[in-house]
Parts: structure tokens; sequence; C-alpha cells
């Protein structure tokens, strides 16, 4: 099992993003390490007891990494911060939280679009990384086009 900073260093390295936002102090280690070696990227450090403050973002990020921040939320705070970064705020999200955490579960993460991607090794406690990706989180479905639309004639013409 890969550590949490492995996993996320694999993550960014695989993103090569231009605009990072970070919450949590991994994600900040994993974030100014990448900062550092690509002079031409830019970092936006949320703060993890109120990162909903920061919102709107001034622009779409193309990732966000957030550990060590949900734990430590209300659910619903915690649901408002990945539903900005997902709606407004980023193009793909890793998301590192414990594997033991009573307040969040699988089907919390799955609610909101992520998928479970890894379990984690960590110092003290078993984490879980779930991501999501704007560019895969709607699959194109083969029977939403206009052969199998009751009216065909009708497909973009109207919206009800």
């Amino acid at each position: 099992m890969p550590t949490t900073r492995q996993a996320l260093a694999r993550i960014i390295d695989t993103c090569q993003p231009g605009t990072l936002v970070v919450c949590g102090r991994v994600a900040g280690e994993v974030g100014n390490h990448w900062c550092q070696h690509h002079g031409d990227s830019a970092m936006t450090r949320l703060d993890s007891g109120s990162p909903n403050d920061a919102f709107p973002l001034p622009q779409t990020q193309d990732l966000a990494l957030i550990t060590d921040t949900l734990e430590h939320l209300r659910h619903e705070q915690g649901e408002v911060l990945l539903g900005q970064l997902r709606n407004y705020g980023t193009h793909q999200i890793a998301v590192v939280v414990e594997a033991n955490s009573p307040e969040w579960t699988f089907t919390d993460f799955i609610g909101l679009g992520f998928r479970r991607q890894a379990e984690l090794e960590d110092e003290t406690n078993p984490s879980i990384l779930y991501t999501y990706n704007i560019d895969s989180y709607n699959h194109k479905r083969a029977w939403n086009n206009p052969d199998n639309w009751a009216n065909p004639e009708m497909w973009g013409k109207a919206w009800w």
C-alpha cells in the first residue's frame, strides 16, 4: 500500500497541474514540493479550519488536494467544500480521509461523484483516497442520442 504522500505525488505528476488548490498539512507539503520544481505553477492554500471562506475561487483550478481536513469539519461543511470544488473550483480532486472516520463513508463520496482509488498507509491511521475527474465523471451513454429519442426530429430544439 502506498503512503498518502506517494499517492498524491503520483496524482500530481500524472495531472501536471498549472494551478493547484491544497487544504491540509500533507496536501500542502506535496503541493509546495510540486511548485518548487515547477516554477510556472501556482498554488492556492485553503485554511483547513474554515476552507469554505475561500470561495468563490478567483479561477478554475486544475487540481485540488485535500488531506487532514474532512475529519475536523462538520459533515455539512465538508459536503459544501467538496461540492464547491467539484462544481465551481477544479477539474480534478483528490481527497484523503481516515478509513475509520465515522462521519465519512463510502456512500458519501459516491453520492458526490467520487471514486474510491486506493487504501493508503499512514503513520497513525489507515486512509482512503477518493478522486473526482470532471472529464470521466459523466460517461457518454449510447442511448442518449437522437436515434433513441422519442421524437428524434425534436432533438436539441425543445427543452422542458
